[in-house]
């Protein structure tokens, strides 16, 4: 008979409405409306056309609409420069249409909105990580790719330029009042983008399987994620995306969006949030560099130190899931991935200028970052080193 083992202490929060399913933009109008919006600040990603659909239907429904446009990585400056324009703008309702940027950006706005101050009043690591005190303002959430899952986060990634990291301004608070997700929007997506973000799901997927923050819901949750991912993503990458593979690579990055706001993640977004700040690194093609060598890695300090730990069995449980075949093991599943990577043309972390010479400073901030305190278990400093340079 099976050993039962104790079910932990866990809390599961999520955005406060998901939509899902094909078409679904067209509900976002309504929706809006419903949320007392009347003037919305709508902040879109670098190509703000994709957003012309929507602004459309909002002027079509007599809520105004002003424009926000974020073309790379969201900063500390950014969150600035869009939270005084809302404010001037009267905007009562944030909508952010786009890529994890943008919606990470409009979720820091409407947090700021609301709250006042500084960005660093409130960032974690390089701020003065005070707490959010009021509810954000009305946010509606609305990814156009497959990827973060920040559509159900609550937290907003930011980068400092003078601290060259990327840190979390994070609070139940900020939790979207709405998320919109519609498979439609990843139809003509770029390969590249399709590859960097889908790979950011898949290890936003693997990693919470592993946390030891991990619980029930979440392990659900994920095996059905990786599940998808496995079956869909390489197909979408290389053939394009149709509409079966639409539909899972989106389930499988909002599934990965509500694992990793519940569970944490681990070493490869510990890495990445560092790696961002550092060099001007796009965050999905991060981690998907980084994912191979930190499994390797993290499996071999298990077996070593905690032969006994309930993330081992996992690994093999992982093989199984994205091979497709029961019996696979640990050393299966991490070279099932690392074949991925090379399918899909990922390059590793040199092609954005990191050079062994950066590798003490690259590990002294991932040890900081909050992401690595999720990890199965903690890593020494060589391992972490080995990892990075694995990951050139």
């Amino acid at each position: 008979m099976a050993s039962q083992v104790n079910v932990p202490a866990f809390e599961f929060a999520t955005a406060t409405r998901i939509v899902f399913g094909a078409g679904k933009l067209a509900e976002v109008p309504a929706a809006v409306r419903g949320l007392g919006g009347t003037r919305a600040l709508v902040v879109t990603g670098q190509r703000s056309g994709r957003a012309a659909p929507l602004l459309a239907a909002l002027a079509q429904a007599k809520i105004g609409a002003v424009t926000f446009a974020v073309a790379g990585e969201p900063t500390v400056e950014l969150a600035r420069e869009g939270t005084a324009t809302a404010a001037a703008e009267g905007c009562d309702v944030v909508v952010a249409m786009g890529g994890g940027s943008a919606i990470d950006a409009g979720k820091a706005i409407a947090a700021l909105l609301a709250n006042g101050g500084d960005p660093l009043d409130y960032l974690e690591v390089v701020g003065r990580g005070q707490a959010l005190s009021r509810p954000a303002a009305p946010f509606v959430a609305i990814p156009t790719t497959a990827g973060t899952g920040s559509e159900v986060t609550r937290n907003a990634v930011l980068a400092s330029k003078e601290a060259r990291v990327k840190a979390s301004l994070r609070s139940p608070l900020m939790l979207p009042r709405l998320a919109v997700v519609d498979p439609d929007l990843l139809a003509g997506a770029p390969p590249e983008v399709l590859a960097s973000s889908g790979l950011d799901a898949l290890s936003q997927l693997i990693e919470p399987l592993l946390s030891s923050r991990g619980n029930p819901l979440t392990d659900g949750l994920a095996r059905e994620g990786i599940r998808r991912s496995a079956r869909s993503l390489r197909r979408a990458v290389l053939d394009g995306p149709d509409a079966p593979a639409r539909d899972d690579l989106a389930v499988a990055s909002l599934l990965g969006g509500l694992c990793l706001a519940n569970a944490g993640l681990g070493a490869v977004h510990g890495f990445a949030a560092p790696v961002g700040g550092m060099f001007d690194a796009p965050h999905g093609a991060v981690c998907a560099a980084l994912l191979p060598a930190v499994l390797e890695v993290n499996l071999r300090a298990l077996r070593a130190r905690s032969p006994a730990h309930p993330a081992l069995p996992r690994f093999d449980e992982i093989a199984a899931l994205v091979t497709g075949r029961p019996g696979a093991g640990a050393a299966e599943g991490i070279a099932w991935v690392r074949e991925l990577c090379r399918d899909l043309a990922v390059p590793g972390l040199r092609r954005y200028g990191m050079s062994e010479a950066d590798l003490p400073a690259l590990v002294e901030k991932a040890k900081a970052a909050s992401s690595m305190k999720a990890n199965p278990l903690p890593l020494t400093d060589e391992e972490l080193t080995e990892i990075a340079a694995a990951s050139l």
